[in-house]
């Protein structure tokens, strides 16, 4: 148990990197005059995959929490 809970916690910090590096590039992306607008909402989609899987991820390793 203690090592898939080690194995979640390394799993969201990569993508919370990942997640961090998208907003990074989208930020820049969307700071250029001259932007793909078609490759910016697909950052942005992935971004929000991330940062859903990051919650889903971070349920598992939180206890339940009774209503």
């Amino acid at each position: 148990m203690d090592s898939n809970l080690n194995t979640l916690e390394r799993r969201i910090m990569e993508l919370q990197i990942e997640h961090r590096d998208l907003d990074f590039l989208i930020d820049r992306l969307a700071n250029d005059a001259v932007h793909d607008e078609l490759q910016l909402r697909r950052l942005k989609k992935r971004r929000l995959k991330l940062k859903d899987a990051i919650t889903l991820l971070q349920l598992q390793l939180e206890p339940d929490v009774p209503a």
